[in-house]
């Protein structure tokens, strides 16, 4: 076990909504995150913030005849309100509008400018003539300028990521009055980020502080390639300054203008550390100015960009400490669609609260939550299966299924014989850790459930219920009840960060609170067992469709609405990893004959780290001998027979493990994400691919 100093942050809420269930995913998932540091005996602080500024608020305070702090406050205790609902627990909770964020802007603003990475010049802004103002990015909506997705906000493409001014968007409108917006020339104030394109190339390609996945996508549509023909990409300048009447900080030498809230939003993080160390008596720079610290931030991927090239260029520049690492999650789908408030799967958390517990949700995040950026899927019934068969039939079932029958009375004083379970569990702690620690809670949570799964099987087999009928098996029915009571302990242990009132439950039940992950590891024996209280119920169907239409809201439809995008949400990350090449014409594509060919035999080739060795029959007694890198990604014996793509008139080549004649067609960046192309029924080998 390690001692680590760990400041978490998960991305800021903006202060003009409510809380819904897409939200939730991340900031369940940190406080999960944060838990089990916590619990592995880390210290480890969590901070977040309501992001307050911009247009909205303003337009909205207006409307609503109060002043904008009246508003923010009013939405801050809303939201840390829905927080601590789902057991999301701050150390600090502040605002992007607060004295400590003015100051430490200041002190960054002062930092920057005075390392010559600032310049002003006159930009177009669009105005909107029937509101009267400028529009900030998240007012003007259009089509992107580099995928032509439509519909896109006035600042970063929510399809391909990439970032632009709101004046770059192809046909655009003003979201408050619909009116087309006029450009005006303004005077805009710049960060010349490419001054940092060394420094954000070294950070962000360490293989140290991002998921591989997006580090790729930084070099292939940001940074560039060096090495390769078209050479590194010169980074955009950042405007970071936006023409006042705006609600934000006005920029202290550059008046009539306030701060972009991606220059001050970020920056909301120390702020909220501030007030914690002015509270607590906490030093600021033990945290931000330390090498003994970590900071991890946890965010949604479309928001990467200013976490991973802007954040760092800011911080390297004023001195602070760099992030050890961003951790960036997919979004949220309900029933495979994007939510829709149409269909009622723009669910609140307010209103989720009113029909279900919140550990479902935790338990059903965590069990969909990997290391990497695909999106999660509520699948609304699986969601009721899960929560019934592994929380209340799985887990739960052990605690109500045993504890009755010791109720009153002790566990025994030496832990019985029980085949080995409670040791085979402490051996898999280490790795249900590592799990966590990398932020793969779906694997994490299967472990959990496979230990599950033979408590079960233990508790099945002995039948304490039936034992207990006869009076002098009332010891081997205590030793029974010990053996499982303890094994459900050890589970309540593994699953305290993804569900932290079950662990607590289990602590009142056994008189044994919960405190370190190494509970696990040792059986509780002579403890006294309270009398079991109702731990958790099955959910119906009709539980979820009654919280679905009180989500419902009819709204008119809106050609490139959310809700009318495609419901298979691909993404351009597989396109940026690997860019298009140049044109060919079709002379040269009939030069490649690819042909369907079935797999006769597969073979490993130990020599090899990734290569099987294929025989493929073109039909006829025509075959080619094929090394395919895809040891990885398939066994040899589940090839066999299959229907493959290959390129049947490729030059043969002679490697040291024989000759190679051909080449299966597969999709996907390497190693175990390999995918051979499949073949329809009806295909026979020999067949030609037009």
């Amino acid at each position: 076990m390690t001692d680590r100093r760990i400041l978490v942050t998960a991305a800021l809420p903006y202060a003009n909504g409510q809380i819904h269930i897409g939200h939730l995913v991340e900031y369940i998932q940190t406080d999960i995150w944060v838990r089990f540091q916590k619990l592995r005996g880390n210290r480890t602080v969590f901070f977040c913030a309501d992001d307050t500024h911009g247009t909205a608020i303003m337009i909205r305070a207006r409307e609503e005849g109060r002043t904008e702090e009246e508003v923010i406050a009013e939405m801050s205790e809303a939201h840390q309100r829905d927080f601590a609902a789902f057991g999301i627990e701050f150390d600090n909770y502040g605002s992007t509008n607060s004295p400590e964020n003015r100051e430490l802007c200041n002190g960054i603003w002062k930092s920057i400018r005075e390392a010559g990475l600032v310049k002003e010049e006159d930009r177009r802004d669009l105005y909107d003539p029937e509101a009267n103002l400028f529009l900030p990015d998240r007012f003007v909506r259009g089509t992107c300028p580099n995928c032509h997705a439509v519909n896109q906000p006035g600042d970063n493409c929510s399809k391909c990521g990439s970032t632009y001014s709101p004046p770059e968007l192809i046909d655009p409108r003003s979201v408050i009055s619909g009116a087309v917006p006029e450009a005006k020339m303004m005077p805009h104030a710049l960060i010349e980020l490419e001054r940092l394109h060394d420094f954000l190339e070294e950070w962000s390609q360490s293989g140290k502080h991002l998921q591989p996945e997006v580090a790729n996508n930084l070099r292939g549509q940001f940074l560039g390639d060096p090495d390769s023909e078209d050479g590194a990409k010169e980074l955009r300048d950042w405007d970071v300054s936006r023409p006042m009447p705006y609600f934000g900080f006005e920029i202290p030498d550059f008046k009539g203008n306030g701060w972009y809230v991606w220059f001050d939003a970020p920056i909301g993080y120390m702020a909220s550390t501030k007030q914690w160390c002015d509270r607590t008596g906490e030093n600021f720079d033990d945290w931000w100015k330390s090498d003994d610290a970590e900071i991890h931030h946890f965010i949604g991927k479309d928001i990467t960009y200013f976490h991973t090239l802007f954040w760092p260029g800011m911080l390297k520049t004023a001195g602070f400490s760099l992030p050890e690492k961003v951790h960036i999650h997919g979004f949220l789908r309900v029933d495979g669609e994007k939510m829709s408030k149409s269909q009622g799967t723009f669910i609140m958390a307010s209103t989720y609260l009113n029909h279900l517990e919140p550990d479902y949700l935790r338990y059903f995040y965590a069990s969909k939550l990997g290391p990497g950026l695909g999106d999660i899927d509520l699948n609304l019934e699986e969601f009721v299966n899960r929560v019934n068969s592994h929380l209340v039939g799985n887990i739960v079932n052990l605690a109500s299924r045993s504890a009755k029958f010791v109720s009153g009375g002790t566990l025994c004083e030496e832990y019985p014989d029980d085949g080995g379970l409670f040791t085979a569990a402490v051996a898999k702690a280490d790795q249900i850790a590592e799990f966590y620690e990398q932020c793969d809670f779906a694997s994490a949570t299967l472990e959990i459930l496979q230990l599950a799964d033979e408590a079960n099987r233990f508790i099945n087999d002995r039948a304490p219920w039936k034992l207990k009928k006869d009076p002098e098996k009332a010891e081997e029915v205590r030793q029974i009840c010990s053996i499982v009571l303890n094994l459900f302990r050890q589970l309540a242990v593994f699953l305290q960060p993804v569900l932290p009132k079950l662990a607590e439950q289990a602590g009142e039940l056994l008189n044994a609170p919960i405190s370190n992950w190494d509970d696990a590891k040792t059986p509780l024996t002579g403890t006294p067992v309270s009398e079991f209280k109702h731990m958790m119920q099955r959910i119906t169907k009709a539980q979820v469709d009654t919280m679905v239409d009180e989500s419902v809201v009819e709204e008119p439809a809106d050609e490139g609405s959310a809700d009318n995008e495609s419901p298979w949400n691909d993404g351009p990350e597989a396109l940026e990893a690997e860019p298009m090449t140049e044109e060919c014409t079709i002379d040269d594509f009939v030069k490649v004959d690819l042909r369907v060919a079935r797999v006769i035999e597969a073979k490993d080739v130990p020599e090899a780290n990734k290569l099987l060795n294929l025989t493929l029959s073109l039909g006829g007694g025509e075959t080619r001998n094929v090394f395919a890198g895809i040891k990885a990604a398939y066994k040899p014996e589940d090839l066999v027979g299959r229907l493959v793509v290959c390129v049947a008139n490729l030059k043969p080549r002679q490697m040291k493990f024989g000759l190679s004649e051909g080449m299966v067609c597969a999709s996907g960046p390497g190693k175990a994400d390999v995918f051979l192309l499949d073949v329809d029924d009806g295909a026979v080998p020999g067949q030609r691919v037009h």
